[in-house]
């Protein structure tokens, strides 16, 4: 375990909340990788401001298995840290810091197990996916899937190792993030017939997408009983609108984020609200032509559904001594590696209720676990 924690501290300190680049992490990881004999293969995004990460360990024949994670972590502004959140901190069997549980950890394991792998003298590989941006919509999953299709061979089993305590998850809902820009006209507030209020119009939209979760809400899933809540979920997470009081405000914009159950399909609830936004546009353009709504989509990840006799959930029902399947609420890249015909499954260790808060940790028994995991998985890759 102490190579774990090393490699964790490690990968902690490096400060990769989405809105900055992960560069550095990835050049440790590379190095890490070179002085153990190991090529990887970078896949940036277009600006060269981050990277996505893969490399094969074993022979580069079919039947390896895949092992992702993401590299980025949630902001911890404004959040009331206990301690420095990019610094490893072990207290009470747990370690501290930003990205321990969600899903720096599991980096860590599959890290540290990396020597276990060279000396077991592996029959099929193990490949290393590391992404950037998951989780801001998966962005830079979309790129790696694509390029590991096309240079890598034929792979059994695809493990995200997000954290579900051990447990093994087939299904969870898929992401839709948009943001929706509003320009209207300015003018003082005492003056309402000389201005467009971009705020007015927003509000009318966010009431729009308020009724749409109120039908979904009404609407569940019911054969979905291990998922919580099991219906779909819509979320404004940040409004800008206006900057005062006695102004009619020009400019407002808000994020949405979107999540559906198999049964709901995204891309009808994401049609609706377009063109409800045309009609709210339009609206605004009879007063005043210059007024104009956007509706930018920042991204889309498909959701994980079970597999018929799924190779990776039968693996990861007998390595983690599960009985059966769950579901999850949150998303991941799985439903991108499904889609482009992987068998997958979500499995990771530390608990998702300790993801995105102040004071984040992971148990040093998940990560224990989480190892055993690994173990039984090179294992299987040896014979």
């Amino acid at each position: 375990m102490s190579n774990i924690k090393n490699i964790l501290a490690k990968l902690i300190s490096f400060d990769t909340v989405s809105r900055h680049s992960n560069l550095a992490l990835i050049d440790y990881v590379q190095s890490y990788l070179t002085d153990l004999g190991i090529e990887s293969r970078l896949v940036p995004n277009q600006e060269q401001t981050k990277t996505n990460l893969y490399a094969t360990i074993g022979p580069n024949v079919a039947g390896g298995i895949i092992l992702s994670g993401h590299t980025d972590v949630v902001p911890v502004d404004g959040q009331d840290w206990h301690t420095d959140p990019f610094t490893l901190v072990e207290k009470d069997q747990k370690y501290f810091g930003r990205g321990s549980c969600d899903m720096k950890g599991f980096l860590a394991i599959c890290l540290a197990a990396v020597p276990a792998m060279l000396e077991a003298n592996l029959k099929r590989p193990i490949h290393l996916c590391f992404s950037y941006d998951e989780e801001i919509g998966c962005v830079g999953a979309v790129d790696l899937v694509a390029e590991i299709a096309v240079n890598l061979p034929p792979v059994e089993a695809v493990f995200v190792g997000e954290p579900t305590s051990m447990q093994v998850a087939n299904l969870h809902k898929s992401v839709n993030s948009m943001l929706t820009k509003i320009t209207g006209v300015e003018a003082h507030s005492s003056k309402l017939n000389l201005g467009v209020s971009a705020n007015f119009a927003a509000a009318k939209l966010i009431n729009f997408l308020s009724d749409a979760l109120d039908e979904y809400r009404a609407n569940p899933q019911t054969d979905l009983t291990s998922l919580e809540p099991n219906y779909s979920t819509l979320n404004i997470g940040t409004i800008h609108g206006g900057n005062a009081t006695n102004i009619i405000p020009k400019f407002c914009e808000f994020s949405t984020d979107l999540r559906t159950v198999p049964k709901d399909d995204p891309d009808i609830c994401v049609h609706s609200y377009k063109q409800y936004t045309q009609k709210i546009a339009a609206q605004m353009q009879a007063q005043n032509p210059i007024c104009s709504i956007e509706v930018i989509d920042k991204a889309a990840a498909p959701g994980l559904a079970p597999e018929e006799n799924g190779v990776a959930e039968s693996l990861a029902l007998q390595w983690s001594a599960n009985q059966q399947a769950i579901a999850v609420a949150y998303g991941t890249e799985a439903g991108l590696f499904q889609k482009a015909g992987y068998s997958t499954i979500v499995c990771g260790p530390g608990s998702i209720d300790q993801a995105h808060k102040p004071n984040e940790f992971i148990e040093i028994a998940q990560l224990e676990k989480c190892a055993v995991f690994i173990e039984k998985l090179i294992q299987h890759s040896a014979n």
